[in-house]
């Protein structure tokens, strides 16, 4: 496998995790029980793999110390800014198009942090899919009557917790730390976080419908999925920014899939952005 095979498995992974959430949400599902999802179930299907694969648990102080600080602060927190984000923002396209730009931070870091490529199609591509997205994810939101300023110190919060996630991921692979022990013992701790939370804020779990279960359970067998195969990209793109572009890229089939399944507008403004994430995604493969 190659850093485009796992880029493109990671791309269509998200884009069908995506979906099963927004039908969670439709479903009234709280937030807590799909976060929750997304990095127990993971955590079950990657102990299975375990069996069959041997994975060595055995590591240094410094690399269960980042483990924890990306269970904790890049995953956890990130996911959390990202949301409030959203939520406060005075459109949710501008919190997300600048959180999705991390791309462009990771790229540029790990030219200095590991001495990687970074060549001038690359940059154009990069360029492309962060301008175009905007096109597709900013929109007028009539809803949205008020906003809160704390709306971009989140958002920048989420920009530097998946750019670190990214970057440590990286790090903790060229440390010879294998895919799937990072992944068990990260999810493991953002797992009793979301548990915390669940017991903390007396989320009702006891009445999950047999629809709300199902749907779930499909959002931890693709988050699981999408997991594993950015981080197969990270430990074969010449550059983790790659990878992350890749991912900010989803947006472009998402969209189209949403107004498919969900009958959302689909706007030639909206095509055009698309198509211009289309573009950059080819020129980025090329």
């Amino acid at each position: 496998m190659n850093w485009i095979i796992a880029s493109l498995l990671m791309f269509v992974s998200s884009v069908a995790l995506y979906l099963c959430v927004r039908k969670s949400n439709a479903l009234k599902t709280p937030q807590q029980l799909n976060n929750l999802a997304m990095f127990l179930i993971p955590v079950i299907v990657y102990l299975v793999l375990i069996v069959r694969t041997p994975t060595n648990f055995l590591l240094t102080p410094l690399q269960y110390l980042l483990i924890v600080v990306q269970g904790i602060f890049f995953s956890y927190l990130g996911n959390m800014f990202s949301l409030r984000g959203i939520e406060y923002a005075p459109n949710p396209g501008y919190s997300l198009i600048i959180s999705k730009s991390y791309v462009v931070f990771t790229a540029v870091a790990s030219i200095f942090i590991f001495s990687a490529p970074l060549t001038m199609s690359s940059v154009i591509a990069i360029a492309l899919i962060v301008l175009f997205s905007a096109l597709i994810t900013i929109d007028k939101d009539k809803n949205r009557t008020t906003s809160n300023s704390l709306w971009l110190p989140y958002t920048m919060g989420a920009f530097f917790c998946w750019g670190f996630l990214a970057l440590s991921s990286k790090y903790l692979l060229n440390m010879g730390v294998p895919i799937l022990t990072r992944l068990i013992l990260s999810m493991i701790v953002t797992t009793v976080i979301i548990l915390g939370e669940i017991l903390y804020k007396k989320v009702e779990w006891q009445r999950v419908s047999k629809d709300q279960l199902t749907t779930l359970l499909l959002i931890g067998m693709l988050g699981a999925s999408f997991n594993y195969f950015m981080q197969v990209g990270f430990n074969l793109a010449p550059n983790v920014g790659f990878v992350n572009a890749a991912n900010a890229a989803s947006i472009s089939l998402l969209t189209l899939a949403s107004a498919f399944f969900f009958k959302d507008e689909l706007t030639v403004k909206k095509m055009i952005g698309v198509i211009g994430v289309t573009v950059g995604l080819l020129l980025l493969f090329l």
